[in-house]
């Protein structure tokens, strides 16, 4: 593949970089059809595009994909040790695409957390809780792994997921963007910082869901 197509032009891949990660025997190259069936870059592309138009007008900086999947923490790091001296180059750039909480039965995450007593899982038998309303509970929850990200701690990111089984399907590139902070050795102040969080709906009863949307940046 030598670009990706979006709306508002196209995007060329720097292969050089994808082949000398592929050399590394970590990477492995995707197919078209998994390409396709994976909507986290598929989104981000025309606004890529369109944020690169502005700084760089028609002369685009190249891409270089990756999909990070479902994997673990060792992994996460021997990653982050292949990819630190390029987020230590300043004229490189990350993109992550992430989603928060996927909570609701349909989800198979319904975590929640009262005022008082420990965390339970609802079940569609359940009756809908109101202190605090599910909605609530969610944006705490969530704010709970925000907080974690701002921190900076790669451990402390896998620690706060775990407690709370937090959703957020971009977990594990998250993780080996902090693994590669602490790699290249980043202060507090190249930390992520959030700036936005949106819920697709405020659920109150369990027979809604939601999915929670978060923007954080970090300057290296």
């Amino acid at each position: 593949m030598t670009h990706y197509a979006t709306p508002l032009g196209n995007l060329a891949v720097d292969r050089e970089t994808t082949g000398i990660l592929h050399k590394t025997g970590q990477f492995e190259l995707m197919s078209q059809s998994v390409d396709e069936d994976e909507h986290s870059l598929e989104m981000h592309l025309p606004y890529i595009h369109k944020m690169l138009s502005k700084s760089h007008g028609t002369s685009l900086p190249l891409l270089v994909p990756i999909m990070i999947g479902s994997t673990s923490s060792s992994t996460e790091r021997t990653l982050a040790k292949i990819l630190a001296p390029y987020l230590s180059d300043p004229t490189n750039a990350f993109v992550i695409s992430s989603d928060f909480a996927h909570w609701g039965t349909r989800f198979g995450y319904t975590y929640y957390a009262p005022s008082s007593g420990n965390p339970v899982s609802l079940s569609r038998s359940s009756k809908s809780p109101r202190d605090p309303e599910i909605h609530e509970s969610v944006r705490q929850v969530d704010f709970e792994s925000m907080e974690a990200c701002e921190g900076g701690s790669h451990e402390g990111w896998g620690k706060e997921l775990r407690r709370t089984g937090n959703t957020v399907c971009g977990r594990h590139p998250i993780g080996v963007m902090l693994a590669m902070m602490e790699e290249a050795g980043v202060g507090e102040e190249g930390r992520f910082r959030f700036v936005r969080y949106e819920r697709s709906s405020l659920v109150r009863s369990i027979g809604e869901s939601s999915v929670s949307y978060a923007s954080a940046f970090a300057i290296i």
